[in-house]
């Protein structure tokens, strides 16, 4: 992990000096990072247990290993990170996260609630109490206080998932529906990343992770030139787009944490276009 996290801050900085303009944005990522591995070296093994006689009854049903709607976790640590992730804001621009942190900390703001809320059908409900300017930064929090201990669920059962032959375009760990993805190996694979806690599956190269559309004619993909690694995978039936990585004729590996910043042109392109 600790490799890992040293190729990761080096893409960072590489990724620093060719886009400028996300230079502030891969700080904050790089910090992150730091932080997200220094928690998760604390956190508990069982934040997220997985009933294991269940397990392979869930994955052949299509249900993910956690299941958020019963609502049961004990979160006192993930709410530990999301509080000293609201830190790193807070050094940049002082005072405009102060509130919300005092929130959280006095129970005003109910962190558990805004947790299982970002699972449920119900998604903004977490955003009542919250101001205008800080609803992408919690989102973003959110998310990332639960990865630690979600890679913790990976590390223990990702092989599983992987060989049980998981065809749903939702995350089989978690159940969220993934952002960005990449082409591996010579046969062109497509693996789907989860930006919640980390796994990546395989998924079917003509198809759509969204709705499950799978006529060639309404499914499509966009580049930008001189930029063909990264692709936009679109379909015209739901309207939905998932960014795809092809670093099978680079040297390094694919940071799907980093690249999901560095290719935000690509997210901004897509809703240009009418795809969300």
């Amino acid at each position: 992990m600790v490799t890992m996290l040293k190729e990761s801050l080096k893409t960072i900085e590489k990724y620093k000096s060719s886009i400028p303009h996300y230079g502030e944005l891969l700080d904050i990522l790089g910090e992150i990072l730091i932080l997200r591995e220094e928690y998760k070296k604390r956190m508990q093994e069982n934040i997220f247990p997985v009933n294991e006689t269940l397990l392979k009854k869930k994955l052949e049903g299509g249900l993910p290993l956690i299941d958020f709607s019963t609502g049961q976790f004990d979160l006192k640590e993930p709410k530990q990170y999301f509080l000293a992730l609201l830190t790193i804001a807070e050094k940049r621009a002082p005072g405009e996260t102060e509130e919300l942190m005092q929130k959280v900390k006095d129970g005003t703001l109910n962190f558990d609630k805004m947790v299982c809320d970002t699972f449920s059908a119900h998604g903004e409900d977490h955003l009542d109490d919250v101001g205008e300017n800080e609803i992408d930064l919690v989102d973003l929090f959110l998310e990332e206080s639960l990865r630690p201990a979600m890679e913790k669920v990976v590390e223990r059962y990702g092989k599983i998932v992987a060989d049980s032959g998981w065809t749903e375009g939702y995350c089989p760990i978690c159940g969220k529906e993934p952002k960005i993805g990449e082409i591996r190996e010579e046969e062109g694979k497509r693996f789907l990343f989860c930006n919640q806690c980390g796994f990546e599956w395989r998924f079917r190269r003509v198809k759509c992770p969204f709705c499950g559309n799978e006529e060639q004619q309404s499914l499509a993909y966009f580049t930008v030139e001189g930029d063909e690694k990264y692709r936009v995978d679109v379909c015209n039936e739901c309207k939905r787009y998932i960014k795809m990585v092809d670093f099978r004729n680079q040297s390094e590996h694919a940071n799907l944490d980093v690249e999901d910043i560095a290719t935000l042109h690509l997210d901004m392109l897509a809703n240009e276009e009418g795809y969300n």
